[in-house]
């Protein structure tokens, strides 16, 4: 008889995903964890092309994926679950050695962005953060003129892309990525990047999604039901003991500052529809999908819907 094929389940390599490690003792079935650390626009890609089972990653990605005109016509996944409530901390970087760029504000002459991906967290953000400067023209046909993107790859990458590598002139003047995994490169006179300010995603920063190949009806699907039950319990250890947690999986000494803001979901199947609405509206604002996006029952936002406490 042939073994049985694992569910494979993307997820980006950072802290926030500590219980998913924890609750890989509890997994019924077979399962393989794959990093994504060139972010959550390779995931999506990656589902579409049945290369993935499932994934976490961020919100805002998961939703402009699903609700771009494109993404509307691809689908290949959809929104079945919540990971993380507290918003994402974004730092804002650019090269150490840019001494053109001290601030935010300077970015106004300097608008040339790294992003990992064309429709990932980096790149969404980017033009939330340049919708809040109002760097953007009102006009959504014109909505590139505000930044210069440049899809530079994962988070090695995206630092090589601000300080220029083998003396190399910088590709990008600045990028975004999380907080506290970006902070070990700009903390300290030494540290190739340096750090000119930071935005928060004003929603739940990590969700779930899944394949609608491996889960056409995922909220009656047994495998992802357990599923949801293994990532519970992963973060309810981490609830009870966190401290040995972030010991076994991350070296870090902002490990206090991180878990202080830190909440995770007790219960991880569905998701809250006003949020993803939410969503949405930003999402229109910033000039990432197209003015009054239709959400529809078939569009993958709720794959299932959140029950009620």
């Amino acid at each position: 008889m042939a073994s049985q094929k694992p569910i494979r389940i993307g997820f980006v390599p950072e802290h926030y995903l500590i219980p998913l490690h924890l609750a890989k003792p509890y997994f019924k079935d077979p399962v393989e964890l794959i990093p994504f650390p060139s972010g959550t626009g390779h995931m999506i890609t990656s589902l579409r092309s049945d290369e993935i089972d499932l994934a976490i990653g961020l919100t805002e990605g998961w939703v402009a994926g699903l609700m771009t005109a494109e993404g509307q016509q691809k689908q290949g996944y959809s929104i079945v679950g919540s990971w993380v409530q507290n918003s994402l901390r974004w730092a804002v970087v650019t090269g150490r050695n840019r001494d053109d760029i001290n601030t935010i504000e300077d970015l106004r002459q300097h608008r040339r962005v790294g992003v990992s991906r064309i429709g990932s967290g980096s790149h969404i953000m980017a033009f939330v953060l340049a919708e809040q400067k109002g760097w953007l023209k009102q006009d959504h046909a014109t909505k590139s003129e505000g930044l210069v993107l440049n899809p530079l790859g994962p988070f090695k990458d995206l630092r090589d892309g601000v300080t220029g590598q083998g003396g190399q002139a910088p590709t990008a003047d600045f990028f975004m990525w999380e907080h506290f995994t970006t902070k070990p490169y700009f903390d300290g006179n030494d540290a190739p990047l340096k750090h000119i300010g930071e935005i928060y995603t004003p929603w739940p920063s990590w969700h779930i999604a899944a394949s609608t190949k491996t889960f056409p009806e995922p909220g009656t699907e047994p495998k992802l039901l357990n599923l949801f039950d293994c990532f519970d319990r992963g973060i309810r250890d981490f609830n009870n003991d966190t401290k040995s947690a972030i010991d076994r999986l991350v070296k870090e000494e902002d490990a206090n500052t991180w878990l202080k803001s830190a909440q995770f979901f007790e219960k991880t199947r569905g998701v809250d529809a006003p949020t993803m609405d939410g969503v949405v509206k930003t999402l229109e604002t910033a000039q990432i999908i197209e003015p009054s996006t239709e959400v529809k029952d078939t569009s993958g936002i709720v794959g299932i819907r959140r029950e009620e406490a």
